[in-house]
């Protein structure tokens, strides 16, 4: 096999893999973390759970949409700036795609009553989808009975209190790395 050959074949599998991901992923991007690990991790092995979990906090803290951050530094990470290209516009195409159907056809279903329970029986699967990654990703964290208070305290304060999350990101990155340089042995 040719390097030509081989290239093709890595940028071809990174587009199947996360079209494939954009495209059977309702919920966003956080609902897309089950299968992101189980193709990228499990199946592929281009990374390791622990730079999943990197990654996914990585991508939570750059501006822009989660799932597109997440493709484009896992691509980057297998083949550079081309692998990050590729990873994001596959994981992109499907909702691109998707849109613009509903677009073309949404007068003909809007009151469509079994479209509207679709999306009603939707939701309940989609909360399912993006809490399941977060447990997993809490026990990876190795958040414990000791350090709950601190991702439920930032929901709280951003969800009742109106705190912007980047006060609450700042505040944290600030906490950690004082806990790290003065508190922790």
């Amino acid at each position: 096999m040719c390097p030509g050959s081989i290239l093709y074949y890595i940028m071809w599998e990174l587009f199947k893999t996360f079209f494939h991901i954009g495209l059977f992923t309702f919920g966003g991007g956080y609902a897309m973390i089950p299968l992101i690990e189980t193709k990228v991790v499990d199946e592929k092995k281009w990374i390791d759970r622990e730079m999943l979990l990197d990654l996914i906090a990585i991508a939570q803290s750059c501006p822009g949409v989660f799932a597109v951050n997440i493709s484009i530094f896992i691509g980057y990470r297998i083949k550079g700036t081309a692998g990050a290209v590729v990873g994001a516009l596959a994981t992109s195409l499907p909702s691109f795609i998707i849109i613009l159907a509903i677009a073309l056809f949404f007068q003909q279903f809007r009151e469509n009553e079994y479209v509207d329970r679709f999306f009603r029986g939707l939701r309940p699967a989609v909360v399912a989808l993006i809490a399941a990654p977060v447990f997993r990703m809490g026990v990876r964290a190795k958040i414990t009975l000791r350090t709950i208070w601190i991702p439920m305290v930032s929901a709280v304060a951003i969800w009742m209190f109106g705190v912007s999350p980047i006060y609450v990101i700042l505040i944290a990155g600030l906490a950690g790395y004082a806990y790290g340089q003065f508190i922790k042995e």
